[in-house]
C-alpha cells in the first residue's frame, strides 16, 4: 500500500473568520500526511483567521486567486465562516466548477451551506450538521444520517467526530483506491 498516495496532488480548502477548527485542521494535516499539497484560500492572502475554538489559520492565498483547474479536491469546513463566504461569487464559482469537472467535493458539518448555495446538491445523497438537514433537503439533496455519505465524486459529513471517516473517503476518492 503506498503510505503517500497523494503525491503530486493539490487541495483547496477555505477559510475565513469563525471556521470549525477541527474541520479545517484534520483534513489539512491529512492530506499533508498523505503526501499532497493544501492550500488554504482566505478573503484575502496571508491574513490569520481565527477559528470558532480560537485555533488559528492563515490563508496561503486569496479566494479571488485560486483556480479550480489548479487543483484535485475541495474542502468545505463548517463553522460559522460557511454563511459569510456563501455569499461571495467567487466561492460559489469555484464550488461549481470542481462540480462540473468531477472533482472532489466535500463538505463536513454547516460547510454544506457553500454547496447548497453554488446549488451542486441537486439529487445527491448527503449528510451534514442536523441543523442545516433541512436547507439540505430544500436544495435537492437526498439526507442521509450518516458518518460519512460518498455520491461520485460528492463527499459529506455531520460532524467533527466523523472526522476520520470524511478524510478516509477523501483520501481513496482522489487518489483512486477503493474507499471501505
Amino acid at each position: 500500500m503506498n503510505d503517500q498516495p497523494l503525491t503530486g496532488r493539490r487541495c483547496l480548502a477555505f477559510v475565513g473568520d469563525i471556521y470549525e477548527d477541527l474541520e479545517l485542521w484534520y483534513p489539512k494535516l491529512r492530506w499533508i500526511e498523505a503526501g499532497g499539497e493544501f492550500v488554504v484560500a482566505g478573503p484575502q492572502a496571508g491574513v490569520v483567521y481565527a477559528g470558532k475554538n480560537g485555533y488559528p489559520c492563515r490563508s496561503d492565498i486569496a479566494i479571488a486567486d485560486a483556480r479550480s483547474h489548479d487543483f484535485d479536491a475541495v474542502v468545505l469546513p463548517g463553522g460559522f465562516m460557511p454563511d459569510k463566504l456563501r455569499r461571495d461569487p467567487l466561492v460559489l464559482q469555484l464550488i461549481k466548477e470542481f462540480d462540473n469537472a468531477g472533482k472532489c467535493v466535500a463538505a463536513i458539518c454547516h460547510g454544506g451551506w457553500l454547496a447548497i448555495s453554488a446549488k451542486v446538491y441537486q439529487g445527491v445523497r448527503v449528510t451534514g450538521s442536523p441543523g442545516i438537514k433541512d436547507d439540505l433537503i430544500n436544495a435537492g439533496a437526498l439526507w442521509e444520517d450518516a458518518p460519512v455519505v460518498i455520491d461520485s465524486h460528492h463527499i459529506s459529513s455531520r460532524k467533527p467526530d466523523d472526522l476520520p471517516d470524511f478524510c478516509r473517503a477523501i483520501i481513496a476518492r482522489v487518489s483512486g483506491q477503493e474507499c471501505r
